[in-house]
């Protein structure tokens, strides 16, 4: 792997991880529903001139893509974004940035699990993995009392969403230009959003400028260059080692929040992200059928 890729998707992790911060800070000045419509238009917004450069620097043609395909595939991955990050936006009120990265993180073990009903084979370290991670969630988010923190829960179902989302990605990415169809995918996402936030918040552009801030670091930083970035930087790498590194974001993200906002984890819950980490790093080793071939 080269030095250039590695960085590449370090950065993207960095800049994954510390969004976190952002989304906590955004939700002073907007609601949920709200803060993610506008940072997703500002995300494909962004996108544009990445796609126009893209192009210009490829070589590729204007209809390079099966457009039927890249829409169908753009608009289910808006849908499932809409929802992961609502659920991401709401639980963040109710945890840590720190622990909703950690827990967000989720989706690298609940994928290959729900691999399972694709018919792909689940090799032993995935298996350990997912023990592993189960036990590093009873200590992150589990306390003496035996309750499960009301955020923790609705962060683990964003994951349980990001995995699906992730699959779809899978799914569609070879098939289409990856980097339009995470264009229309924000945009669906925003437009989605539009009949929440008036149904059920009260979105003012005061708040909106207020929360600038927050708003341009989630949409330009977390959807549009961190995402190009993740474009460029998987090229010609071993998707395991990408997902690898990707998953630093967890790390960044508890980083971020205690440097930035002054976020404490007690020892149990410092073990806790221990463990889960750990279970990230396992979740990537390959099985003996894949050493085989």
């Amino acid at each position: 792997m080269k030095l250039k890729n590695g960085l590449m998707l370090a950065l993207t992790a960095f800049i994954w991880g510390t969004a976190f911060v952002a989304q906590s800070v955004g939700m002073d000045y907007l609601g949920p529903f709200t803060f993610n419509g506008v940072r997703s238009v500002i995300g494909g917004i962004a996108l544009l001139p990445c796609i126009a450069l893209l192009r210009k620097v490829n070589g590729q043609p204007a209809a390079s893509s099966d457009g039927r395909m890249m829409f169908m595939g753009g608009v289910l991955c808006g849908l499932l974004l809409f929802v992961a990050s609502s659920l991401q936006q709401i639980g963040i009120q109710y945890t840590t940035a720190g622990k909703a990265g950690f827990v967000t993180a989720c989706y690298i073990i609940i994928v290959p699990v729900l691999g399972i009903f694709l018919k792909k084979r689940i090799g032993l370290p995935v298996w350990a993995a997912v023990a592993l991670s189960i036990t590093g969630l009873y200590f992150l988010c589990i306390t003496e009392g035996f309750s499960v923190g009301k955020g923790d829960t609705i962060i683990f179902l964003c994951a349980v969403v990001f995995a699906v989302h992730i699959l779809v990605i899978d799914y569609f990415s070879p098939r289409v230009d990856g980097v339009k169809m995470s264009c229309i995918q924000f945009f669906v996402c925003g437009i989605a959003s539009l009949p929440f936030m008036f149904a059920l918040e009260e979105p003012t552009i005061k708040g909106m400028v207020e929360g600038y801030g927050p708003l341009l670091y989630a949409g330009v930083m977390s959807c549009g260059v961190a995402y190009t970035l993740q474009i460029v930087g998987q090229k010609n790498v071993n998707p395991a080692i990408a997902s690898l590194i990707l998953s630093l974001e967890s790390c960044f993200s508890v980083l971020a929040g205690w440097i930035i906002l002054g976020e404490r984890l007690s020892a149990r819950e410092i073990f806790g992200c221990i463990l889960m980490f750990g279970a990230i790093i396992l979740a990537q080793m390959p099985g003996r059928e894949e050493e085989a071939r």
